[in-house]
């Protein structure tokens, strides 16, 4: 079974700590780090999950996730966002717009790998 994430993340540290992760547990690890392209590199890419973060160049992670959202077929895509600014009213509009998942940075291998894990099963059910 192939399981690909694309892991949407202009912090180059962050991006190779989750690939070197993800990798390691048999996914396949696309990465992109441009907010302005990402909803045209999540449709072209029809990956099983996205890992995304909310600060990015060009357009925020809120409004990727937004528009992917609205993409036919990919409204239960899961999508794990990612912040440095853990405030309860980024969550909570996250969570309006769709998100599966939000985890503030900094976090543990293991609560990355936990919430993958446990989104990827949530969507095989679905």
């Amino acid at each position: 079974m192939n399981r690909k994430v694309l892991l949407i993340e202009d912090e180059p540290n962050i991006t190779e700590a989750i690939r070197f992760l993800l990798t390691r547990e048999g996914w396949q690890v696309e990465t992109h780090d441009d907010g302005s392209t990402a909803v045209g590199k999540v449709s072209d890419t029809r990956p099983d999950l996205v890992i995304l973060d909310l600060m990015l160049p060009g357009k925020s992670g809120m409004e990727i996730l937004r528009e992917v959202r609205e993409i036919e077929g990919m409204e239960g895509l899961p999508i794990l966002m990612l912040t440095a600014r853990g405030q309860s009213k980024d969550r909570d509009m996250a969570e309006k717009a769709g998100v599966s998942r939000f985890m503030t940075k900094p976090f543990s291998n293991t609560e990355v790998l936990t919430a993958v894990r446990d989104l990827h099963a949530q969507a095989q059910r679905s």
